[in-house]
């Protein structure tokens, strides 16, 4: 098997995980795999990169569906889980247990910072240049890993059963400058928003990943003004001193 060779599968709907996956596969031929768009059912020959983020402590059930199309047949994986700043809580076990259950060894997880999708100024302007730096020394060691044709699995944190799933409190807002353009129906990983009616938001879809207020040309979407100064100050209080990424190889 060659560990240069991998396919990245990866869940980022404002750009973290991207990045992070990015770092970790610098220098390597990587076949990308974007899972905020459906995918086709395959047998993965090679080392798969599984990078999500993290919700409210858990893994976005639309990332596992869509993961769940790529089987492993005892092959290595890479789980890796981008979080806000402020925990990860349940969600790297979650991942490791959805690669396992899908027919992969899961050989070496992490867990990593980006800036945090509704409240920009929680660790803003991460991942920065030393948590790239990170992320490539953590690829360059699971590649050594593989090179090997060593298949030990890794133990990660987190609790059985899982912490439930927080319920979206609001989707976000359309402004009058909207224009009806579509691209963030077109680009909203759950389908939460009517081409027919860009305007509007499905509630029951939502996931509150921020996708359609980080494509927007105009800006013309936001949240509610008083829910995100409601997070800001909750999360500023939980989540304001930097975290380090957490690496299992």
């Amino acid at each position: 098997m060659n560990a240069s060779q991998w396919i990245s599968a990866v869940f980022s709907p404002t750009g973290g995980c991207e990045k992070i996956a990015a770092a970790i596969t610098q220098g390597m031929a990587v076949r990308k795999v974007d899972l905020c768009a459906p995918i086709a059912t395959e047998s993965v020959q090679v080392p798969l990169l599984a990078v999500v983020p993290v919700y409210g402590g858990r893994v976005p059930e639309i990332a596992l569906e869509r993961l769940r199309a790529l089987k492993g047949n005892g092959g290595p994986a890479i789980a890796v889980v981008v979080y806000g700043n402020r925990a990860y809580e349940d969600a790297l076990l979650e991942l490791h247990t959805e690669l396992t259950a899908n027919g992969f060894k899961v050989v070496a997880a992490a867990a990593f910072i980006a800036e945090h999708s509704i409240v920009r100024t929680i660790a803003a302007g991460r991942p920065h240049a030393a948590d790239c730096e990170q992320a490539a020394q953590f690829g360059r060691a699971v590649a050594d890993k593989l090179a090997t044709g060593e298949m030990s699995t890794v133990c990660v944190p987190g609790n059985m059963p899982y912490r439930e799933r927080p319920q979206m409190p609001v989707t976000p807002l359309t402004l009058e400058s909207c224009r009806g353009c579509g691209r963030c129906a077109r680009l909203c990983p759950v389908g939460a928003i009517p081409a027919s009616a860009p305007h509007t938001t499905d509630a029951s879809k939502c996931i509150l990943c921020m996708r359609c207020v980080a494509v927007c040309f105009r800006r013309s979407r936001l949240l509610p003004p008083p829910m995100l100064e409601g997070m800001t100050q909750r999360l500023n209080m939980v989540a304001s001193e930097p975290k380090l990424p957490e690496i299992f190889i």
